[in-house]
């Protein structure tokens, strides 16, 4: 058994949606300085790094993140590889991609992955990501949780349509998963965001075990 920690490390150096505000990581007390001990101080988005969306994202329902359910989000998962040169993944591309029946958490290993694998520290905008006609297909399967390999799960600037297909249902949507070093096949997978009361996000820890 191996652990995989697909969690992307958070520092001034991780990108970020253009327009979010940047992550700011900063001592506030320092032992060298003086100080009785360290403290610091953490800034950014709840949609900073590896993190899920609540329903609340898109949809304004007040259905948020500390609401969503830790058996979802903690349980067998597939992982299935997407060919490098699909840029979007659509009905069609799921379809051929031989995703077990019964499958209720899917993480989509893409192209993307190559960017974390380099350390790429600017947002790229051409990043592969789920079409509406895709979203619709998780929905009919019964797919309870989707996680793709870079900050977002629908494709730059059509993000509205593809999120809210996936989020009325309440299927939890896992983004900024680093899964370069991770092989396709069934794992167990452990997601645990921070429990923040009322927000649309969190950021999260997530493990594969297997």
């Amino acid at each position: 058994m191996k652990i995989y920690d697909i969690s992307l490390p958070i520092s001034p150096a991780l990108p970020v949606w253009p327009g979010d505000p940047p992550v700011v990581l900063e001592q506030v007390s320092s032992m060298d300085a003086g100080a009785h001990d360290n403290i610091s101080r953490l800034g950014s988005s709840v949609h900073t790094g590896t993190h899920v969306d609540a329903p609340h994202h898109f949809l304004n329902d007040h259905r948020t993140v500390e609401a969503l359910s830790l058996d979802v989000m903690t349980g067998p998962a597939q992982v299935i590889q997407i060919p490098e040169d699909v840029d979007l993944i659509t009905a069609d591309i799921l379809e051929k991609a031989a995703i077990p029946s019964g499958t209720s958490r899917l993480l989509l290993k893409t192209r993307n992955s190559r960017l974390w694998e380099r350390r790429e520290k600017e947002f790229v905008k051409d990043f592969v990501g789920i079409s509406v006609d895709g979203a619709e297909w998780l929905v009919r399967t019964g797919v309870k949780l989707v996680g793709i390999d870079y900050l977002s799960i629908a494709p730059y600037e059509q993000s509205i349509p593809t999120h809210q297909v996936l989020l009325k249902p309440g299927m939890i949507i896992l983004e900024g998963v680093d899964l370069s070093a991770v092989s396709p096949g069934i794992y167990d997978l452990y997601c645990l965001p921070l429990k923040l009361v009322g927000s649309d996000g969190a950021p999260a820890r997530a493990i594969l075990i297997g």
